[in-house]
């Protein structure tokens, strides 16, 4: 699976959590992420582990957070 594969499928994998539940959506999505060597060190986890450490997670960032990763 190349790149853009993988992330449209750990964006898929994430999203499907949501709303319900905004911290596993992202959870899910960064382990996806770690899956692939061209996501692996990639920023979004280090913002979405911010948003989660300060209490700032919701639906709503986490849909942009994990939607709008390239």
């Amino acid at each position: 699976m190349d790149r853009a594969e993988h992330l449209a499928w750990a964006k898929e994998r994430g999203l499907a959590y949501l709303p319900s539940d905004p911290v596993q959506a992202t959870t899910s999505f960064i382990s996806d992420l770690r899956k692939h060597p061209e996501l692996a060190g990639h920023g979004v986890q280090e913002l979405i582990a911010m948003h989660m450490f300060s209490d700032l997670l919701d639906e709503r960032t986490a849909r942009e957070l994990i939607a709008g990763t390239n």
